[in-house]
């Protein structure tokens, strides 16, 4: 896509910025909206079909669709994704079932081409010779890559050997589903019903079959020949190359292209020198409740990382946590269910609240009432975490099954694991929250007229936090796999990566603008040009999610080339912050460390969203990497080190306003600072990118069923880097622990604040006229 601030070049700056970027703005989104529409409507034309009726040779009923969907409902009920994987979306510690299975009934149909033996192992493969070995992998090929499916009968019908290695895959699972795996870290009694485990197989084999017969007209399977295993004859299609080699040249000439533009167009003026420190505010009563919000963010923060340490354990000691039978009270799905949405729970509340401080200031208002509503509010969400966390770990115990567990437990997908109607009170909630904003922020609206400002721009960016975290809502636990992953990423990835990176961006640059840093005029284009950059790359990059998800092939074309521009947004608003620091050295001192972590966020997105998302980018490395522990590399750095470092930026230029120098310790933010972003580095070189990949080395030679074989995951090598990761962990968690009480510290004394302070601590309003 070309860069539409180009065309701002060439026109007068002022007119260009007062209309032409609006106007492109609104381009942007129309076009890139219906690109991925179009994308959602063709991948449910061509997702994988659900045979009505799955048969042997000699018409044996083998499963039929229904079997197929009630093993999906169950397997989602029981924490789903936290539980291996399922075409490589899902946790990383059991197996991904889709390969395992596939290896499985590979092996077990070899077996009976070539010695009538459903129990042939990998070792026996491994034992014939060169010759011998191409010509059974070759015949095993030829019942598994034609598509035997009949659209018209709603049949698909297997060949002798398949149906008869299928037994073995049965009987295999029904060994492990019933009694786990303590190196997978599945417990005993996962499933008791025969007919749950009968039919949570049946699934598995499903994705597997999908993954393994060809596409209608097409070489390669409905999941693009993911994953990758040579006995089954699944190799990564040669467009894949030709798409990642586009899409790393798209990268480096956006870089190239932005820079460019970005210094041809600074102007000397833009910038204004702030010579005294900003005051301290006396906050409103609704700004008082609203740092309650960060407290309770940062208790949240607290346990996340509790809960990421017992996860992180799971992988050396399967079923308990340094000889304590955890497992059975807190298994590893629940507590990595936890640990996810504990994540988005306080990076959201911190965003959220950092929108309820603002509007009032912004806005020049304190509405009546507006404590009460945020007072309500933080009630509200505290009802939501608290019910989802108790509902989520009651679904992973079996205490809710089928819909029920999807209705009010634990929907089974990633990053929106809370039962449907915490969700839908979530959305209510930040719909309440949009009111509240709104209220507050009314006069300034009003006070621009017409003209699309900061004040509007910051309204309308709220009104896209419920609006994508609602989508949603268009999937169920019934929902075909492709389309349910499909909207799932909508919220995943235009809700958190996209419009909460513009909600905050707009914050930010209007602060800036407040405190003099920038002027209005500077802070609205950084503003325009930011969010075109976020949504024209953001929106179509969605794709890159869904490359295996039984997709046609031009999503990843799409997926590839468009994410590649994703790492250039966040940089802009840097580039003004890095500026206004040169130029504004006692504000700066004033608001070092809400500066420095935003500048953290600016860091760890080209480390962590950039270069390690670049392992589940390009198709062609992620055809060897989806499904392994280089993601959690990329997880881990973009989640806390982009989303987590924005949130605390928020959080600290709201409390930098209202909390008195004597309370505000900058050798506890100095030191939190340093420990959160070298923990989470060491982290990263410890711990996860030797971990990681080992285990692509793994995937690229053998196959990905091996790189989550019980071989690999339970080697020393795995179980080394798990330990590894300590030392990090340690001064991540310490450094967590500083955030935690510093702000629990200033949240006191912004409700002891005296009504005068001392002689170095001067006084302003908090919003006018109060």
């Amino acid at each position: 896509m070309a860069n539409p601030s180009l065309e701002v070049m060439t026109l007068d700056r002022n007119r260009s910025r007062s209309f032409n970027l609006p106007v492109w703005l609104i381009l942007v989104c129309v076009i890139t909206f219906s690109v991925l529409l179009g994308a959602g409507a063709a991948i449910s034309k061509y997702a994988p079909p659900h045979p009505g009726l799955v048969q042997s040779p000699q018409q044996e009923t083998i499963f039929t669709a229904a079997d197929v969907e009630n093993g999906q409902v169950t397997y989602l009920g029981r924490g789903g994704q936290h539980v291996g994987s399922v075409w490589g979306h899902g946790s990383y510690l059991a197996p991904d079932w889709t390969s395992d299975v596939l290896h499985r009934w590979g092996l077990a149909t070899a077996g009976v081409l070539y010695a009538n033996d459903p129990g042939f192992s990998q070792a026996d493969l491994e034992a014939l010779s060169a010759s011998d070995r191409a010509l059974l992998e070759a015949q095993v090929q030829e019942q598994f890559k034609p598509n035997r499916y009949d659209g018209e009968t709603d049949t698909l019908a297997l060949t002798a050997a398949q149906a008869e290695g299928l037994k073995q895959v049965f009987a295999d699972y029904q060994e492990l589903l019933a009694h786990g795996s303590r190196i997978h870290s599945i417990p005993d009694g996962w499933f008791k019903s025969e007919q749950d485990i009968h039919d949570v197989t049946t699934f598995f084999v499903w994705t597997a079959w999908a993954a393994a017969t060809n596409r209608p007209h097409a070489p390669f399977s409905y999941t693009a020949n993911w994953p990758h295993d040579d006995l089954i004859g699944n190799q990564p299609p040669g467009q894949f190359l030709v798409w990642s080699i586009v899409s790393v040249m798209v990268l480096i000439f956006a870089i190239a292209a932005f820079l460019f533009i970005y210094l041809t167009q600074e102007e000397a003026d833009e910038v204004q020198i702030v010579a005294d420190r900003p005051a301290i505010r006396i906050a409103t009563p609704s700004q008082k409740a609203t740092s309650l919000f960060f407290g309770v963010a940062m208790a949240l923060f607290g346990v996340q990382i509790a809960m990421g340490m017992v996860t992180a354990h799971y992988a050396v000691e399967g079923d308990g946590f340094y000889g304590l039978p955890l497992q059975q009270y807190l298994p590893y799905a629940a507590s990595r269910t936890w640990h996810l949405q504990l994540a988005v729970f306080w990076i959201a509340t911190c965003w959220l609240a950092a929108g309820l401080y603002f509007a009032p200031r912004f806005g020049k208002q304190e509405p009546k009432g507006q404590v009460w509503g945020n007072g309500a509010l933080l009630i509200a969400l505290t009802v939501v975490v608290v019910g989802s966390l108790i509902g989520s770990w009651a679904s992973v115990q079996g205490f809710l099954t089928g819909d029920n567990s999807f209705m009010f437990g634990h929907q089974g997908y990633e990053y929106v694991e809370l039962g449907r109607l915490w969700q839908l009170l979530l959305i209510g909630g930040m719909v309440f929250w949009l009111w509240l904003m709104f209220r507050a922020l009314r006069p300034a609206i009003k006070a621009e007229g017409n003209k699309t400002g900061l004040n509007h721009f910051f309204f309308y960016s709220a009104i896209t936090i419920p609006l994508f975290y609602a989508s949603g809502l268009m999937y169920n636990n019934h929902t075909s796999l492709s389309m349910a992953e499909y909207w799932r990423w909508w919220v995943v990835h235009l809700w958190v990566e996209g419009f909460f990176e513009v909600f905050a961006t707009v914050t930010i640059a209007y602060l800036c603008s407040e405190l003099g840093f920038l002027k209005k005029s500077s802070a609205l284009r950084a503003t325009y040009l930011t969010t075109i950059l976020y949504l024209g790359s953001g929106v179509i990059g969605t794709l890159h999610h869904l490359y295996f998800a039984g997709t046609p092939s031009f999503i990843a074309a799409m997926g590839a080339v468009a994410s590649a521009l994703e790492v250039v947004p966040l940089t802009l608003i840097g580039f003004e912050v890095v500026k206004t620091l040169r130029m504004s050295q006692q504000a700066e001192r004033f608001y070092r460390w809400p500066l420095r972590f935003f500048l953290a966020t600016c860091f760890w997105n080209l480390v962590g969203a950039g270069v390690f998302g670049f392992l589940i980018n390009p198709p062609i490395v992620l055809y060897y990497s989806q499904g392994l522990n280089t993601t959690p590399i990329h997880a881990h750095s973009a989640l806390f080190g982009v989303y987590g470092c924005l949130a605390i930026a928020l959080m600290l230029f709201s409390l930098r306003e209202i909390v008195p120098d004597r309370a505000w310790n900058e050798k506890i933010l100095r030191f939190s600072f340093w420990s959160l972003n070298g923990g989470l580095g060491m982290m990263m070189v410890l711990g996860l990118i030797p971990n990681g990949f080992y285990q692509l080395m793994q995937s690229i030679n053998q196959g990905t069923w091996y790189a989550r074989s019980a071989e690999v995951i339970g080697s020393p090598w795995m179980q080394w880097t798990v330990w590894l990761r300590i030392p990090g962990d340690i001064v991540f968690t310490l450094g967590a622990i500083a955030i935690v009480v510093f702000t629990e510290r200033a949240v006191y004394s912004v409700f002891h604040q005296p009504t005068q302070l001392g002689p170095s601590e001067a006084i302003s309003p908090a919003v006018e006229g109060q």
